[in-house]
């Protein structure tokens, strides 16, 4: 065990780093591919997993500060875990290509707000 605390800096970091991970997983895909490739997805849902337990754990005021449907990144995550049997692998590539952008230029401008 650390004896460090992570710090919100720090989840926020940890949720880019995961970002970028799955931006490289898919940077070569189409869809087709991206769909026929397991290892991929499994790799895509752990770091959307990362993701969503750094998210619960930053700072509620912090959050509060910008507009951004967080319930829904803890809701990805929450499902991942829970609810595995009922992922759609198609949902998943859409996620990517449509709310995963946005996420990152959110988590960016919190980094460069409250940490710069």
């Amino acid at each position: 065990m650390r004896n460090q605390k992570i710090t919100d800096r720090d989840r926020l970091s940890h949720i880019l780093d995961s970002i970028t991970a799955i931006e490289g997983f898919i940077e070569e895909y189409s869809k087709t591919s991206f769909l026929e490739d397991r290892k991929t997805i499994d790799a895509t849902l752990f770091q959307f997993a990362v993701i969503g337990e750094a998210i619960v754990r930053v700072d509620e005021d912090i959050l509060d500060k910008y507009e951004f449907p967080w319930y829904k990144v803890r809701a990805l995550r929450n499902f991942i875990l829970h609810e595995y049997h009922a992922i759609e692998d198609k949902v998943i590539w859409d996620t990517i290509k449509n709310d995963l952008p946005l996420l990152k230029k959110m988590i960016k401008l919190i980094l460069r707000s409250e940490f710069n």
